[in-house]
């Protein structure tokens, strides 16, 4: 079978449904519940949800770690519960927590699993592109939270996927780390790779994503590029007393205050951009 063209939507999910057996006396428990979506080439995609919501389960099915109980998936056009050799050397995958051997250095890693890729990426390049050329003959056991999560980044694009997955990629991440990564991903972006993305912090989805998906309870609850998700955001009440001293033409206030007495209120969408004027 033939990968997708390249104007096709590189992933492409219809009515998915994923059910887990019997675990208790409730029966079986349905994870996803007929889940559609797509990622389009050079697209970051990012899955939001509180826990439970479906969002490691989906990419599990993308990635081939698990399968559908019903529905239709496609990654470059191949089904990945087939496990294709073809599709494996064109994906990159970067789980929430790291498998990787902790008797290995930062090279070897690198050097055992760039095997496996028909055309890898030069290692060296990868470690100082990740910020891990002090570390490069170290052993992965001795390697901080923040650095083994490094680690995992650069594994997940030896191979120069074409598609990426991210499932928390910053856990452990101090926030300059955090941002450092943000970097090499839009870097990744601009290079052609597509990237489907799970995430708990709302800032680092809406400064990547192009497009996001909400989940809950195994199902889409909203859809739309981040702008378009904040639109929708119900208006936050904003309320305190003037100190005292102070007078309320002082204020940069929205035109639509009231005054209840030394009360101020007014609601607002965007309450930090307004409570913290430039």
């Amino acid at each position: 079978m033939s990968p997708t063209s390249t104007s096709a939507p590189l992933i492409e999910v219809d009515d998915l449904r994923v059910t887990y057996p019997e675990r208790d006396s409730r029966g079986p428990v349905e994870a996803v519940r007929g889940l559609s979506f797509h990622v389009n080439p050079g697209e970051v995609y990012g899955l939001l949800g509180h826990n439970g919501a479906g969002k490691s389960t989906t990419v599990e099915v993308l990635e081939g770690h698990r399968r559908a109980s019903s529905g239709t998936v496609r990654v470059l056009g191949f089904d990945p519960a087939k496990g294709s050799a073809e599709l494996l050397d064109q994906i990159g995958i970067v789980l929430q927590t790291s498998a990787i051997e902790k008797q290995l250095t930062v090279r070897e890693v690198l050097n055992i699993y760039g095997s496996v890729y028909s055309d890898p990426a030069d290692p060296d390049s990868l470690i100082e592109l990740v910020g891990l050329t002090g570390q490069v003959n170290q052993r992965v056991g001795t390697l901080s939270g923040g650095q083994v999560r490094r680690l995992d980044l650069a594994v997940g694009i030896l191979g120069r996927p074409k598609v990426l997955f991210l499932d928390e990629p910053t856990t452990g991440f101090d926030p300059a780390a955090r941002r450092q990564s943000w970097h090499l991903i839009e870097q990744l972006c601009r290079g052609g790779t597509t990237v489907l993305l799970t995430t708990h912090y709302l800032d680092e989805a809406e400064h990547l994503a192009d497009r996001l998906g909400v989940l809950s309870h195994g199902r889409m609850v909203v859809e739309g590029t981040p702008s378009e998700l904040l639109a929708m955001s119900p208006a936050t009440v904003v309320s305190f007393d003037l100190p005292a001293g102070v007078e309320v033409g002082e204020l940069p206030l929205p035109a639509d205050f009231d005054m209840f007495g030394p009360r101020v209120v007014f609601e607002t969408t965007t309450p930090t951009a307004v409570l913290t004027p430039s």
